[in-house]
């Protein structure tokens, strides 16, 4: 390249981009310069119906790629719409870059069309965001903006580009080589002299357990984890963050725990054996509500051993020994020395069989049930005859959510369970599920959703047919938001018209999309057509019309029933 040559500052940012492994941006053609020259190096644009959804589906793609995820959107309302999906890659520590197009330089603060105060918009919702005014620098906060979402915990930052700055023409700078976009982008080990420390509470622990929350999968840990549930024989349960770190089928498998533990959960029956751990080794979890049962599952007088790249979240809700560092160097190094000092636990692997048994005679009833509308649990068993390890499962918020990481079981160590667990907003199962298939094409993905957040997204089911990524997707339709409504009749005693709404036939939707469509009205019809489903190249969307009633086993929802009737007696 001569010394003269010169290049536009958004042929330069892609070629930053292209240097970082970007292969994919969703975006929808904005900034336009540097998509022109992104579509121009063969990176591909994938794009999205709304700026919320192509979001989230940078959120799966990063998931299941390991790389950084990159989404891209024009000032004003479309950037806006970006807020949601980055707030939920915050909490979740997902690593999106978000290429924000602004208003040309000499217009600032004259009220230029869609100008807004992006700065203000996204210091809440990401780790970091700049606004790049000088061409000689783009490289720079390019660079920057990897380093910071791939680094520490990992997140979503957001770089502001003016329209007029990525038509500016300058000479490329000096050849960069490092590749920022893959996460985690540097790994640390923690204080040796801890790790002795939680090597020597362990071995000497009489029931300790294991909890392995998102992190683990974030860190690709899950076969450390393994290591020490099969050699050191730590009993291993997980946050629904964390679903599918382990074999769920091991004997030493507890299962999902926290909030979901209430009647008719796999673990309820394993509460006990929590309860009376003496010692606890929390990784990659951040202590949250839902993930401790409103902070009352796990026992006062335990000794907790917390693993986390973010020393901010050690301690902060049980005082622990801190092992601030990566979670898949920490556990090899506690696994080095641990290995070979353990024996199982007396009697826990028929604690855990016992408990599972007593589980499936309380279930036995509903996974069997041959009733109209179709129950969730009927629903579960017949997805299990089809599951398989290689499967990607997503599940919206809310119910949803519950009805995969409580009923369906992870078959191998790391088999993947996504879901919208950071701010749990609804909308996200459709997108997620997107970006998981064009990170892993070959992965069958299957996803589940309420009728209440696919009508946040149905306009995805388009992106989903014109790409064509074949996606299986099933729609719990019961005419109602469930889980509000039951939130209010356990808080008030009843619940207000607005958690019902007006039967919609989502088969339609997904035929007028482009997608084949289903309508599922018989508990005897789901699974012959899920099968079809996936032996297919192409989405399908299977509407199935479910009972109303019908409420996975969150510990708060334990008193419903009464509470229904009650109801019906007065």
């Amino acid at each position: 390249m001569s010394a003269n040559h010169k290049q536009t500052v958004a042929e330069i940012i892609v070629d930053a981009l292209v240097r970082h492994g970007v292969e994919v941006m969703f975006s929808q053609s904005l900034p336009s310069a540097v998509l022109i020259a992104a579509e121009q190096k063969g990176l591909t644009q994938f794009m999205y119906r709304t700026e919320n959804a192509g979001t989230v589906m940078a959120d799966g793609y990063a998931r299941i790629s390991g790389k950084v995820g990159v989404v891209s959107a024009q000032n004003g309302p479309a950037a806006t719409l970006l807020v949601p999906g980055l707030a939920e890659a915050l909490k979740v520590s997902v690593p999106i870059v978000a290429l924000v197009q602004d208003v040309v330089r000499s217009q600032a603060d004259r009220n230029a069309f869609q100008e807004f105060d992006h700065i203000g918009l996204f210091q809440s919702c990401t780790k970091w965001v700049r606004r790049v005014t000088e061409a000689s620098r783009a490289v720079d906060y390019i660079d920057m903006a990897f380093a910071n979402a791939a680094s520490g915990r990992p997140g979503p930052v957001a770089l502001i580009l003016p329209a007029d700055l990525l038509l500016e023409e300058i000479t490329p700078p000096d050849q960069r080589t490092s590749n920022l976009g893959h996460f985690p982008l540097d790994r640390t080990v923690a204080d040796p002299a801890r790790i002795e420390e939680a090597v020597e509470l362990l071995a000497g622990a009489e029931k300790p357990l294991l909890l392995a929350g998102g992190g683990v999968h974030l860190s690709g840990a899950s076969e450390a984890v393994a290591a020490l549930q099969q050699d050191a024989h730590l009993p291993v349960m997980t946050t629904v963050m964390g679903k599918g770190v382990v074999d769920e089928n091991h004997p030493l498998s507890i299962g999902v725990t926290g909030y979901a533990m209430g009647r008719l959960s796999p673990t309820r029956y394993m509460r006990p054996i929590i309860e009376q751990a003496d010692v606890i080794l929390m990784v990659g979890t951040r202590t949250n509500q839902n993930g401790t049962d409103s902070w009352a599952l796990y026992p006062e007088n335990a000794r907790y051993i917390h693993i986390d790249v973010d020393g901010a979240e050690i301690g902060r809700n049980y005082e622990a020994l801190r092992l601030n560092g990566d979670a898949k160097l920490t556990l090899e190094a506690i696994y080095e020395k641990l290995k070979g000092r353990r024996d199982p636990a007396p009697g826990i692997e028929q604690s855990i069989l016992g408990a599972r048994q007593k589980h499936a005679a309380d279930i036995a009833a509903l996974e069997q049930s041959d009733n109209s509308p179709i129950r969730p649990e009927r629903m579960a068993a017949d997805i299990r005859q089809v599951l398989s390890p290689d499967m990607m499962v997503v599940a919206d918020a809310s119910y949803a959510t519950l009805w995969v990481a409580c009923y369906l079981p992870a078959l191998r160590d790391g088999m993947r369970f996504i879901t919208p667990r950071g701010l749990a907003g609804l909308g996200w199962g459709l997108p997620l599920a997107i970006g998981a298939k064009v990170a892993s094409p070959d992965s069958p993905v299957l996803c589940m959703v309420g009728d209440g957040g696919f009508a946040h997204v149905w306009s995805e089911l388009e992106t989903a047919a014109r790409r064509k990524t074949p996606i299986v997707l099933t729609v719990l339709n019961n005419s109602c938001l469930g889980y509000q409504k039951d939130a209010e009749d356990v808080k008030f005693g009843s619940h207000t018209t607005a958690c019902y709404f007006t039967p919609v036939d989502h088969a339609a939707i997904a035929r007028a999309s482009g997608c084949r469509g289903i309508r599922i009205e018989e508990p005897g019809d789901y699974l012959p057509a899920l099968r079809e489903a996936l032996d297919r190249d192409e989405t399908t969307v299977l509407d199935v019309i479910t009972d109303p009633e019908a409420y996975p086993p969150v510990t708060f929802f334990d008193g419903l029933d009464d509470i229904r009737k009650a109801r019906e007696g007065d």
